[in-house]
């Protein structure tokens, strides 16, 4: 019986003791897989941070060049120089200084890695001010500041009603295409009053709208000027309408 009783505590010892290394190994394998997952994360992070700065160097210089380039003094040909390049939905002008204020969100996903096997998607977010000035008998010159997110907020919300402007016009029937009518399409309920058209123009076959949009909070607002084929065209597939960001209505 004693022998019996020692071979069960023996037993019992030793499962007690498979069961410590088990948990062991385990936890070691999630403290080292959160740990692994939290570096190649980071790196992946810091790649993404990386990529956005440089892209945004990339079309402040491109941007620059083309200015140089352009020979003109037209604001509203140079805020389209700027835009071609950088797509910053604002781009202020102050003439006092001969300066140029282009305010971008910009973006860039990435994978990200967990401890369960597979892969979730996540995002880099920055705010950008490209800044172009044009001293009396001087060339460009250029500057790319990083803001805070929470300024280029208006911007964006600016950015996404300006393609939805478009996208409304682009739908508009040719009756509809008066400034009553394009201002109901933009804004049906007249609730938020984010659009107002300020002209519409006949121009080469297209119809040309002027519109000053306004972000949700009021703080900010950009001139459009959306393009779209005249409604007696004959084409059989009509292009796309265009807006395109202009100093003034």
């Amino acid at each position: 019986m004693e022998r019996i009783n020692r071979s069960m505590t023996t037993g019992c010892l030793i499962m007690l003791i498979v069961l410590v290394l088990v948990l062991a190994t385990g936890l070691s394998w999630l403290w080292y897989s959160d740990w692994h997952a939290g570096k190649v994360n980071r790196e992946r992070r810091d790649r993404a941070v990386s990529s956005v700065l440089q892209q945004a160097r990339d079309a402040a210089d491109d941007a620059a060049r083309s200015l140089d380039a352009s020979h003109t003094s037209d604001v509203d040909k140079l805020t389209s120089v700027i835009w071609q390049h950088t797509a910053s939905p604002v781009i202020t002008y102050d003439a006092s200084r001969r300066e140029f204020t282009a305010r971008l969100p910009k973006q860039m996903m990435y994978k990200s890695v967990g401890i369960l096997p597979g892969s979730n998607s996540d995002v880099v977010n920055r705010c950008f001010d490209f800044t172009y000035s044009h001293p009396y008998g001087q060339t460009w010159t250029h500057k790319v500041t990083v803001r805070d997110d929470d300024v280029c907020r208006p911007a964006a919300d600016i950015g996404y009603r300006s393609r939805l402007a478009k996208k409304r016009i682009e739908r508009i029937d040719a009756q509809s295409l008066t400034r009553t009518g394009l201002q109901k399409a933009l804004d049906p309920t007249g609730t938020f009053r984010s659009f107002a058209v300020k002209d519409v123009a006949r121009r080469s076959g297209t119809v040309v709208v002027s519109v000053l949009i306004t972000s949700l909070d009021a703080t900010a607002n950009q001139c459009y000027r959306i393009t779209r084929p005249a409604p007696d065209s004959v084409e059989a597939d009509l292009p796309p309408a265009t807006a395109t960001p202009v100093n003034s209505c």
